[in-house]
């Protein structure tokens, strides 16, 4: 999963990223993109290790990534460049300033997010307009059109011109045929609020939909916190009335806003966490451990998380009948242990 943070000049985007991130740098440079790989935290993961006592425990990740201007072309803005740097990315963190800022007018948080927005509207209608343009150039030179993908794109152009974000129109958002354009508005967004070090409270913004998704954070303040030992900043924390760190509260908002669950294998060599969609079914989990697995799937030997808990092993949950043999399409579930049966 890789989150691309963007936002306004000025909004704090860096200060964020470094307090995500724990990625203090005081030389970085400006115009440089930056990338961070974080450890999800997971307690479930630790409980395991303790039990299994594995060679090897690995964390599901996330990556952060803070795209810079110095890669802008000749004939590119530096918003141009950021654009296409960012189109990777899974979903968005739109950081907001909502505090007064020196020699800035401050306008509403509602209005920042509709302004940026904007930007990103107006990014993907280039792109739609460019691809029409192709297509419809290709078919007087005598070229097969895939009459499919133009009926899509005029509806996006559609979208785009009543300034409609195309991560509000799911059909035009997980449309097969678009997916090699990366849209930017049709990805999921987190709206990370950045207040002063006092302020926990989360601005009005008008007409969010389900792909959207708000939080705060006091960035300068988690910032400090960042560069602090852990046991110091734990002091901090109750002082601030902040239960978890912002790393833990955006992942998990992340996981959420994308429909994201882990489930787990284990064993003496290896315990590990693995991500995949909602509702994914076992023979396509089994690919995201190797493809093998998927080519040859027999059974998925199925376990969850709190049944081995509550047996205390392994053995104790294959007695008292909660292990379970499902086949290809059953739909994994988050903290679901797995072990794969497969023949290649």
């Amino acid at each position: 999963m890789k989150l691309g943070i963007i936002g306004l000049p000025q909004s704090g985007k860096t200060t964020v990223f470094e307090a995500l991130a724990k990625n203090i740098s005081e030389s970085a440079h400006k115009g440089e993109d930056r990338i961070a790989a974080i450890r999800v935290p997971d307690s479930r993961i630790d409980k395991l290790s303790a039990m299994y006592e594995p060679q090897k425990t690995t964390y599901a990740q996330v990556e952060y990534f803070l795209p810079g201007s110095a890669r802008a072309k000749k004939d590119q803005t530096a918003d141009q460049s950021i654009w296409t740097a960012t189109r990777d990315c899974d979903a968005l963190i739109h950081v907001i300033r909502n505090h007064a800022a020196a020699g800035f007018e401050d306008k509403s948080p509602d209005d920042k997010f509709r302004h940026l927005e904007q930007e990103l509207i107006l990014s993907d209608l280039v792109v739609v307009e460019k691809r029409l343009e192709r297509l419809e150039l290709d078919h007087k030179r005598g070229r097969k059109m895939d009459s499919e993908e133009q009926a899509l794109l005029i509806d996006c152009r559609h979208n785009l011109e009543n300034e409609i974000p195309l991560r509000r129109m799911t059909d035009l958002a997980t449309a097969r045929q678009l997916r090699g354009f990366a849209l930017l508005s049709a990805k999921p967004m987190l709206l990370l609020f950045n207040n002063d070090d006092d302020d926990e409270r989360l601005p009005e913004i008008s007409h969010l939909s389900e792909t959207e998704d708000c939080l705060v954070i006091r960035g300068k303040l988690e910032h400090e916190l960042a560069q602090m030992a852990p046991e110091d900043a734990a002091a901090f924390l109750g002082e601030f009335n902040i239960s978890e760190s912002a790393t833990d509260r955006v992942i998990r908002r992340s996981y959420e806003l994308l429909g994201l669950i882990s489930f787990f294998t284990v064993g003496k060599d290896e315990v590990r966490a693995w991500t995949i969609k909602k509702a994914t079914q076992a023979v396509d989990a089994a690919e995201a451990v190797h493809s093998d697995m998927k080519k040859g799937f027999i059974r998925a030997e199925i376990l969850a998380y709190n049944d081995l808990m509550d047996a205390g092993s392994y053995a104790e949950a294959r007695k008292k009948g909660t292990v379970r043999l499902e086949g290809k399409t059953y739909e994994v579930k988050d903290g679901d242990i797995i072990n794969f049966r497969f023949n290649v």
